[in-house]
């Protein structure tokens, strides 16, 4: 079985060239890479899973309490569509409250649970941290100005954390299909809007990208994360770097978590191919394409807003 490249955080943080280049060659070739010697400890990542668990085993009134809008995007959601097709799963969305004027969404936080909001914000902390190393690496590995990219990720960005539940499934689709169309998927196919996206999964694998026209499994592994980049980085690398496709298999036996992390930029950040050549890409606003894919998330509008529809 294939398997993703792994890339120290350690060598990344000490500018090594040739962790640089290797981090390139993941971005083009892979889109996906497994970020190791994180310095991270495994009771931190037990704490964070063992009180996801805690939180989806909530009675699910409860859960519909803290339900996000398409207002509102942080809170509990049971019923989102990709590719206008209901992902089997239960997802809680979670931000950081900001500065104005990005402040108008505000996290719905279980008053039922205590320390549930102090290991969250713990987890996004570290996580905003590590995907912003990871940008500057992307950065340097691009050749282009640091600041070019960090400039759009202050502290009014829409990053945010999403813990994911995959129930056990009855009726899951058949993983040897490309693109079943029966069954059930965690999640169906698709790319991450974002800039950087920064995964911790459980013991379950589940996780598949589409790489050389196959579906290949990201294995679970212990002190590592899973790292991809999105469709701003493709835009930005005007397509030297690809948003991966990928999915998650539904589980007839085992349920499954993992909490993801999305690197994006403030809402007003204008994307357009920053390496100097002929650009194939117009400029694309982050707040109306963010919108745009967000509204797909709770009703079947047609064909879903893609990052190709901005090609020039």
């Amino acid at each position: 079985m294939k398997q993703i490249p792994s890339i120290s955080l350690r060598e990344l943080k000490a500018n090594n060239r040739e962790t640089i280049e290797s981090l390139a060659s993941a971005c083009q070739y892979w889109g996906f890479f497994r970020l190791v010697d994180l310095d991270l400890k495994k009771r931190t990542t037990d704490q964070l899973l063992a009180t996801m668990k805690v939180f989806f085993d909530l009675p699910h009134e409860e859960k519909r309490q803290l339900s996000r809008t398409e207002k509102n995007p942080w809170g509990y959601f049971d019923q989102e569509l990709t590719k206008n097709k209901q992902d089997w799963k239960e997802i809680f969305d979670l931000g950081l409250d900001q500065a104005p004027p990005h402040n108008h969404s505000q996290t719905p936080w279980p008053s039922s649970l205590q320390g549930f909001r102090e290991t969250m914000v713990q987890w996004h902390q570290l996580c905003e941290t590590i995907s912003l190393t990871l940008l500057e690496s992307i950065v340097q590995s691009l050749k282009l100005p640091t600041s070019s990219l960090t400039q759009h990720f202050t502290k009014g960005n829409s990053s945010f954390l999403r813990l994911n539940h995959y129930p056990v499934c009855k009726a899951p689709a058949d993983p040897t299909e490309d693109f079943p169309t029966e069954g059930h998927l965690g999640i169906y196919h698709h790319t991450d809007a974002g800039a950087v996206t920064v995964l911790l999964q459980d013991e379950v694998s589940g996780l598949q990208m589409r790489h050389n026209d196959t579906w290949t499994t990201i294995a679970s592994e212990n002190n590592s994360l899973i790292v991809n980049v999105g469709d701003l980085i493709q835009v930005w690398s005007n397509d030297r770097y690809k948003a991966p496709l990928h999915r998650v298999l539904a589980n007839s036996k085992q349920d499954r978590f993992s909490a993801a992390f999305f690197l994006n930029p403030d809402s007003a950040t204008n994307c357009i191919p920053q390496t100097g050549e002929k650009p194939r890409y117009r400029s694309v606003n982050w707040d109306e394409f963010r919108s745009a894919r967000a509204a797909g998330d709770y009703a079947n509008i047609g064909d879903e807003v893609q990052i190709s529809d901005y090609r020039l």
